[in-house]
């Protein structure tokens, strides 16, 4: 983890510099932790440097932004654009290599397509109802959106976050889909394995004012236009890929 996203990101940023490349890269949501300081994106030493990233994945990421804000700290050189966007939950077509790292939708469209029994994770917070935990779903079109306007506007440097703004629960992320297929839901709630209850965020909601700031005024599609367009154009064909 420590080798591919933190040794090998700082190799590809000395690269990118010396012959002034931009650099555009994927941090991540994972970064901030459970969130007890917001999700805005200030890349603010002080303000970084206060994030507790719960797992190895968040820290790895974690690591290499405060690696490359030291540089913009200490005035070092740097490529002639530099972008780090943390990404929060994107799901859509093509993700399909990415195994149990795929999005839930991804993972349990078969069984809600041949419907059985869904599993979700019960709660094990007061206040929070089985199936409520929350995620910023942005659909893979509009994170690409974000990079492809970024490229197209060199001037814009920073640490941005890549979310819709707008927190959704698991369960409305799975009803959005038996919605799109027209099919009665199938929803069991099951516990959550101990070895991840101390390590799980309940909830993630991009703050987005850093990005419309810097001029993106892409929008982002809501989660059940999104999942319908995934499940009817992709998951629920023959050939999923584009």
């Amino acid at each position: 983890m420590v080798e591919t996203n933190f040794r090998l990101s700082l190799r590809l940023l000395d690269w990118c510099t010396a012959p002034r490349t931009p650099l555009i890269y994927a941090s991540s949501a994972a970064t901030y932790g459970a969130g007890t300081d917001g999700f805005g994106d200030d890349w603010s030493p002080d303000a970084l440097r206060r994030l507790k990233p719960m797992n190895l994945y968040g820290w790895s990421k974690h690591l290499f932004d405060l690696a490359l804000l030291d540089r913009v700290e200490n005035k070092q050189a740097l490529p002639p654009q530099w972008a780090g966007l943390k990404f929060f939950n994107v799901f859509g077509p093509n993700e399909y290599h990415k195994g149990a790292m795929m999005s839930v939708l991804a993972r349990r469209f078969d069984d809600v397509k041949a419907g059985r029994t869904v599993q979700l994770f019960k709660s094990h917070r007061e206040g929070i109802a089985d199936g409520d935990q929350r995620r910023d779903f942005i659909y893979v079109d509009d994170a690409v959106r974000v990079m492809t306007w970024l490229l197209a506007t060199p001037s814009v440097s920073g640490l941005f976050n890549v979310g819709t703004g707008n927190a959704r629960s698991f369960k409305d992320l799975m009803m959005a889909a038996y919605a799109a297929l027209g099919t009665r839901p199938n929803i069991e709630y099951i516990d959550m394995p101990e070895a991840i209850r101390g390590s799980y965020q309940y909830f993630t909601q991009s703050e987005g004012d850093r990005l419309r700031s810097a001029g993106y005024n892409g929008g982002f599609t809501t989660l059940e236009d999104a999942v319908e367009t995934y499940v009817k154009g992709f998951l629920d064909r023959p050939d999923r890929f584009r």
